[in-house]
């Protein structure tokens, strides 16, 4: 393969690795948004339903970012192929070798990702377990139920001179 060709595969494989950290990095931020938006609705509501509801996106975009991380892991290792000089790579082939499951759970599992999305789901357990706990005793009424009116004091009458 001519130097040419490789240096353009190279910056080929290096944009797809630089696209796929991107999206890594963006569902980390829509994790902790809608994780922080439903968890502090939940609290503020006394909602024990609306923070449960909020494991289902951190739980999915766990999922999610720990593919985007083995797509890159096996990018990066195309571009490894790609400057051994020993190692034959057709030219502009974008083929990495198949994302296992083995993979994708190593990598979905690994340190830095149990880190971040781990925490935000001990948050998520932890709101819903003080919500349960302690939430419904001082929660407000619920919309359309009839509260006990506050006594109304009869404004005093003019007094005529």
């Amino acid at each position: 393969m001519s130097a040419e060709i490789n240096d353009k595969h190279l910056t080929l494989v290096q944009g797809v690795v630089n696209r796929l950290a991107g999206n890594s990095f963006s569902i980390k931020g829509w994790s902790m948004t809608l994780v922080s938006a439903l968890v502090g609705l939940g609290a503020k509501d006394a909602s024990p339903w609306l923070i449960a509801v909020a494991l289902l996106p951190a739980l999915t975009l766990w999922g999610l970012d720990g593919y985007f991380l083995a797509q890159e892991k096996l990018f990066r290792g195309l571009y490894d192929r790609l400057i051994d000089p020993n190692d034959e790579v057709p030219p502009y082939s974008m083929k990495t070798a198949a994302l296992t499951r083995a993979l994708w759970k190593e990598v979905t599992f690994s340190t830095t990702l149990k880190w971040f999305h781990g925490v935000l789901v001990a948050v998520i357990v932890g709101a819903l377990v003080v919500v349960l706990v302690f939430g419904r005793a001082a929660s407000p009424p619920a919309a359309g139920q009839a509260t006990a009116a506050p006594a109304v004091q009869p404004a005093p009458s003019p007094k005529a001179p």
